[in-house]
């Protein structure tokens, strides 16, 4: 947790109302009742780290008062800026804190071994110290994080072949990633990944188009694919200026494909058709017999009579 705040009435600010210590006393928490008045004592707001050191606590034991303390609303928890590299914020855990949370924590130690299993090895402290990180720290449910670890699984999978397992360490950077958009529970991380896997089937359909699909895409080609994606072009229409562009540059040019794209999509057009259409040269108007006027009929029609006299 990354600092604290205390809900204080007016007449609490010195002394603990009579309605507070009744919440803590409900508590059975000793410690949750030292948290509290340590952050009482530095008027609501404190680091972790500091409270660490001020009340000898080891950060498990800190863990469990907060959470306490939460659960009872007497004070709310600041969650840590994701935008931040992990390691730049991710408590140290100690080996001490890593045996309580697997000793404590039946989700965490079922967790432990669901990736253990994943990844096919035993993992180390510092694996450890990673994936506690994600669920004390980040706070990651264990089901998110057991999607997360299948997640990167999948994709290093799909970029090397069988075999190729992440790191703790590119499990981090992606619950990070996770954490900036929002999927911290359990429906909104499935979501995502059904996204993510329609994408994938539709950048995959992109690729044949281009007469590219024996291979994954490069990055800046994978950037391409998504923005024709999130644009809604059918694989039809992506071969279709890919066709154009064979046809104009002799070869697959990724930026000249993408102007025709974009092109497309500002003018709305979306189908071979209205391409066809919308590409069309506007008929040249046809030219207009001038209809004679009155008068020169006449005039003419004398010249004629006088003509057969002679």
């Amino acid at each position: 947790m990354d600092g604290y705040t205390i809900h204080l009435s007016e007449d609490e600010n010195i002394v603990l109302s009579a309605a507070t210590v009744r919440r803590l006393l409900s508590l059975g928490s000793g410690d949750a009742a030292l948290l509290y008045m340590a952050l009482l004592q530095n008027h609501g707001s404190m680091e972790p780290k500091r409270l660490l050191e001020e009340l000898h606590w080891t950060q498990t034991r800190l863990n469990e008062a907060e959470s306490a303390l939460l659960s009872s609303g007497l004070v709310n928890s600041r969650r840590p800026a994701v935008t931040e590299a992990p390691e730049d914020h991710r408590p140290d855990y100690t080996r001490e804190d890593v045996a309580a949370q697997l000793e404590g924590d039946q989700r965490f130690a079922q967790l432990v071994g669901n990736v253990e299993q994943l990844l096919g090895k035993k993992l180390s402290t510092p694996d450890l110290n990673i994936l506690l990180g994600l669920y004390d720290y980040l706070g990651l449910p264990c089901e998110v994080i057991f999607l997360l670890v299948n997640h990167c699984i999948e994709r290093l999978t799909a970029k090397y072949g069988s075999g190729r397992r992440p790191t703790l360490r590119q499990i981090e950077r992606e619950g990070y990633a996770w954490a900036r958009m929002g999927l911290l529970d359990l429906d909104s991380a499935n979501a995502y990944l059904m996204k993510y896997a329609a994408r994938k089937e539709q950048t995959a359909q992109y690729m044949a188009a281009l007469r590219l699909g024996g291979r994954a895409p490069s990055p800046t080609e994978e950037k391409y694919l998504l923005s024709w994606a999130e644009m809604g072009f059918s694989a039809e229409m992506v071969e279709l200026a890919y066709d154009k562009t064979v046809l104009n540059c002799k070869e697959l040019r990724w930026g000249y494909l993408n102007k025709i794209l974009c092109s497309w999509y500002e003018k709305g057009l979306c189908t071979p058709e209205e391409v066809a259409a919308g590409d069309r040269p506007a008929a040249p108007p046809k030219r207009q017999r001038r209809t004679p006027a009155a008068g020169e009929n006449v005039e003419r029609m004398k010249k004629y009579l006088e003509e057969m006299k002679k």
